[in-house]
């Protein structure tokens, strides 16, 4: 039957497709704004120099929920990357 060879290529795109999304987490309290977008669902350019503006007026991200403050970012967002998001040591330290 053919139906098997679709069905074996779809679960293997699946699978494909789950770990590219499973790459390292991103260090919101250090990363450009490139390296934000590339590596956070629902972020792109703007949301990301977002979130770098964030940052520097206010210092480092102390909890992943603070992202909530950046305009543009909603619970959602931040929902969706709760894998994604790493503060590092710099949130630690204030």
């Amino acid at each position: 039957m053919k139906l098997f060879p679709a069905l074996t290529l779809s679960v293997s795109l699946l699978c494909a497709a789950g770990l590219a999304q499973a790459a390292d987490p991103v260090n919101v309290n250090r990363a450009d704004a490139e390296a934000l977008a590339a590596g956070l669902h629902g972020v792109g350019p703007v949301k990301a120099e977002a979130i770098i503006a964030y940052r520097e007026a206010h210092g480092p991200f102390r909890s992943v929920h603070e992202l909530t403050e950046v305009d543009g970012i909603g619970e959602a967002t931040v929902e969706q990357n709760l894998d994604a998001i790493h503060l590092g040591e710099q949130a630690a330290a204030k």
